[in-house]
């Protein structure tokens, strides 16, 4: 079904707002999620909530919570958020990297005493908002194995960045640093597919291709050793500096709820306007845009980010998509806290 965006919004605040979240966290949350669902990130959006208010519910995610700014040099900042929803303390870290960068050139913000966070490319497209080129990372909890391991070492540890077009469409890569990432396997088992080539390993080494026997298993790093290497740096980044749990340290949203997630989150945010007048910018990137494009047959050939902004427009134009599941989920947690749904 399709809703529209103004309804969902309002559907899914009231949720939270029901369940106890204070109205801060809930205003960014669920800008959030309802932005991860208009540009078809679905395994992000609206259908996190019933495993977010587990966690509310539990008070492994604090409302309200009380996140503080330490100042570590003119461009650097570090957040404790906590025990936050890691929405909030990512939404909170990124706007703070970009006032920084705006005052000095760049900004870092290093967040710890966190949670998930979500998608990374919604921030970075926070920043692409205010003319910014931005690295977004987050450590999680350990599912991939290093090369030539057995066993879990390091999270997928999303791996983000983003930069603005003169059309609004900024250009956005996100992807996890392991074969596939936590919830597309999770949306591979709920479908019944298989994987078509191995993203993962049993406890003797054995490939796995069954999307319900990866979720037991360990997954395998993106593009073996060069995969690695990229977590690790976000890894150090996110955790190591930041102070955050790093590894078996940090708490699966899944399994642990008996103490926050306490992930580790990083922000850099660059003003490009100190390296040139953003309308260069602008042409640059369009040119190099048309060399990418130039590259194939005009049909196959996509800038990073353009398929979540078709995504996007055809989501005002007709509405969220929803699956069934996650639309009879939300219906439930109405029913629960007794309320009415805007589309009902």
């Amino acid at each position: 079904m399709r809703l529209n965006r103004d309804q969902l919004f309002l559907g899914a605040k009231s949720i939270l707002l029901a369940a106890g979240v204070d109205d801060a966290q809930a205003q960014t949350v669920t800008e959030n999620l309802v932005w991860c669902d208009m540009v078809a990130r679905r395994n992000h959006g609206v259908e996190r909530l019933p495993i977010l208010l587990e966690h509310v519910a539990a008070n492994t995610i604090k409302c309200p919570s009380a996140p503080a700014f330490e100042k570590l040099s003119p461009v650097m900042q570090r957040l404790d958020a906590d025990q936050s929803f890691g929405h909030h303390a990512a939404r909170l870290a990124i706007d703070r990297a970009c006032d920084l960068a705006e005052d000095s050139g760049v900004g870092i913000v290093g967040v710890m005493n966190s949670n998930f966070f979500g998608a990374g490319a919604y921030y970075s497209n926070l920043a692409a908002d205010r003319k910014m080129i931005s690295l977004v990372l987050s450590n999680s909890f350990p599912k991939v194995a290093a090369p030539g391991g057995l066993s879990a070492a390091l999270g997928t540890n999303p791996f983000a960045f983003g930069a603005p077009r003169a059309n609004g469409q900024s250009i956005l890569v996100d992807m996890s640093t392991a074969a596939v990432a936590g919830s597309t396997v999770r949306e591979k088992a709920d479908k019944g597919e298989q994987f078509t080539e191995s993203v993962a390993i049993d406890t003797n080494g054995a490939l796995i291709f069954d999307p319900d026997l990866v979720m037991s298993g360990t997954l395998l790093p993106a593009a073996g050793a060069k995969g690695f290497g990229i977590a690790l740096l976000v890894e150090i980044l996110s955790a190591t500096l930041t102070g955050a749990a790093m590894s078996h340290q940090v708490g699966s949203m899944y399994k642990n709820f008996e103490r926050s997630g306490e992930n580790g989150h990083f922000f850099l945010a660059i003003d490009i306007s100190r390296w040139m007048p953003i309308e260069q910018f602008y042409e640059r990137i369009e040119i190099l845009a048309d060399a990418i494009y130039a590259s194939g047959d005009n049909q196959g050939i996509r800038l990073a980010g353009e398929r979540r902004w078709q995504n996007y427009d055809e989501s005002l134009a007709r509405g969220v998509e929803l699956e069934d599941k996650t639309h009879t989920a939300l219906t439930a947690l109405a029913r629960k806290f007794g309320l009415v749904l805007p589309w009902h």
